[in-house]
């Protein structure tokens, strides 16, 4: 996983501004009582780092890899960033 689908998971998962609030602040047993922060400045990979947030914060199985698609409605393509 890269960062930034760890990114966009937890922007999914818990908005973009609470996200990065958690990623601050929230001290996590299963990283060492370090916050994700902390964690991915050390190295961790972005999967351990996800994993972790994801049984600290009670996330459902059915979600820890994003949320299910809604039928019938298209999903967004993406972003890229141009020249």
């Amino acid at each position: 996983m890269r960062h930034s689908h760890f990114w966009d998971l937890m922007d999914g998962e818990f908005g973009p501004a609470y996200a990065r609030t958690l990623a601050r602040d929230l001290v996590v047993d299963g990283l060492g009582d370090r916050t994700a922060e902390q964690a991915l400045a050390a190295g961790d990979t972005p999967r351990e780092v996800w994993a972790a947030l994801c049984d600290a914060m009670q996330v459902p199985a059915d979600r820890r890899w994003g949320a299910p698609e809604k039928p019938g409605r298209p999903r967004r393509p993406r972003r890229v960033a141009g020249p």
